[in-house]
């Protein structure tokens, strides 16, 4: 009997369920402004997981950077949650990206 797959189904059960929180932290805490550094951090953690020699922790990291990008795509519909006060708005303000006005520009990318 092999439980690998079993044991992946819940990893990656976890891993969706823990983007859901960071997608709201992430918000909260820095802007919808840093969804081109999420994406790309979980663009690199795909390609790495090409690259490892050991099935099951290529899964995972495969797993764990497509998650990433999924997050990335919903920061600016939390950010959105937010001006609708379906969550509490940061009242500290909020860290701006590198290249913050040319990120502006671009069009968020949205599931």
């Amino acid at each position: 009997m092999n439980l690998i797959g079993i044991a992946m189904g819940f990893i990656a059960l976890g891993l969706v369920g823990f983007g859901f929180f960071w997608v709201v932290r992430l918000e909260r805490a820095l802007g919808w402004t840093w969804w081109p550094w999420v994406i790309l951090s979980g663009l690199v953690l795909v390609g790495l997981s090409l690259f490892l020699p050991w099935p099951f922790l290529s899964a995972v990291v495969g797993a764990a950077g497509a998650s990433l990008v999924w997050g990335a795509t919903e920061l600016r519909n939390q950010a959105i949650r937010v001006e609708l006060g379906w969550y509490p708005a940061n009242p500290d303000g909020k860290r701006k990206p590198p290249f913050e006005s040319f990120i502006r520009k671009l069009k968020a990318p949205e599931l």
